[in-house]
């Protein structure tokens, strides 16, 4: 499998990485597939994994799954969520965050480590120094690494452009960017990616298919349900759907192909539940690069909505039950 460096760290990574937040509880497959899964993506030249605390319960599944892993591996980790409650400023909380991944990944120490959501101070308010991005956890940081317990620093987020400024502080190795790269969104390719290039800074992309809504059709949903689709959104999904019959590749082969044609992504995580969405994704992969005129039309379909709309849900509901927006503000 192809390998590129995540940028100044200097670690050469495959350019398929594996999530974990589906090798959890949440994908419902149970331990022993989980754990042949992530033995087959090591198998098939992976060599990347992330997880985080609030991930259910992945960092213990990972941590039995890896036990023993006869290829070598990264493995990544964030802090934020644990204890419960947690103060993202109490260096005591932040201590035992650490503490309790290692634990349950089994593990003495981590390759790259994550601050979880730095910018959305709604749910961690990190930040003692907004205009500087400072808080204890930039001291506790450093002493992780003083310590040896972590060797790179992250930030793993996703918003489109609240990121970019905290990426320019230059303190940190690698962006894990999620829900904004993919076939049809394209906004951190506005001020993250950007961002990252010019600090050097290794990019993660994370949840290329959207989270299932790029992992298969909704041909019906698409014409004639999903009232939460805005018409624009419709009409570039129909349009996506009828260049897919042209050319003949899957949709989510397609998804991950178009990541991979961009030269300034380090790695793809797949959010495989399985032995078999291991192998396919791997194959994905293995296909390369899509061709120019490929990428031309697939960008100029992106462009048909270049910017979210404002009342479009977080992760699309297609196949799901789905109550409308909720309260209104006063």
């Amino acid at each position: 499998m192809e390998k590129r460096f995540l940028g100044r760290t200097g670690l050469e990574v495959s350019v398929l990485g594996l999530g974990g937040l589906f090798v959890s509880n949440i994908g419902g497959r149970g331990r022993e597939d989980a754990r042949a899964a992530t033995q087959r993506a090591l198998e098939l030249g992976v060599n990347y994994v992330d997880t985080a605390p609030t991930y259910a319960d992945s960092e213990e599944v990972l941590g039995y799954a890896l036990e023993g892993a006869s290829r070598p591996f990264y493995l990544s980790t964030k802090i934020g969520g644990r204890p419960s409650p947690f103060n993202p400023k109490d260096k005591d909380h932040l201590r035992r965050s650490v503490e309790e991944s290692l634990r349950l990944l089994k593990r003495d120490s981590i390759d790259v480590l994550f601050i979880h959501e730095p910018d959305r101070p709604g749910q961690y308010d990190w930040w003692t120094d907004t205009d500087h991005f400072h808080g204890p956890v930039n001291d506790f940081l450093d002493e992780l690494k003083a310590e040896k317990i972590i060797r790179f620093t992250g930030l793993g987020g996703t918003t489109a452009y609240e990121m970019a400024p905290i990426l320019a502080t230059g303190r940190y190795d690698v962006v894990l960017t999620a829900f904004n790269y993919s076939l049809l969104w394209r906004e951190a390719r506005t001020a993250v990616i950007p961002e990252a290039k010019r600090q050097n800074m290794g990019v993660i992309i994370g949840s290329p298919l959207q989270q299932g809504s790029l992992a298969r059709r909704y041909d019906e949903d698409v014409l004639r349900g999903a009232r939460w689709l805005s018409p624009p959104r419709r009409a570039q999904f129909q349009t996506l759907y009828r260049y897919l019959d042209e050319i003949g590749i899957p949709l989510p082969e397609l998804g991950l192909r178009r990541i991979l044609s961009d030269p300034d992504v380090s790695l793809i995580l797949m959010g495989a539940r399985s032995v078999e969405e291991v192998e396919q994704n791997a194959r994905a992969i293995e296909a390369g690069p899509l061709p120019g005129p490929v990428v031309e039309r697939l960008d100029t379909i992106a462009a048909m909505v270049p910017f979210r709309p404002y009342e479009e849900p977080f992760g699309l509901p297609f196949g799901r039950a789905y109550r409308g927006p909720g309260r209104a503000g006063r």
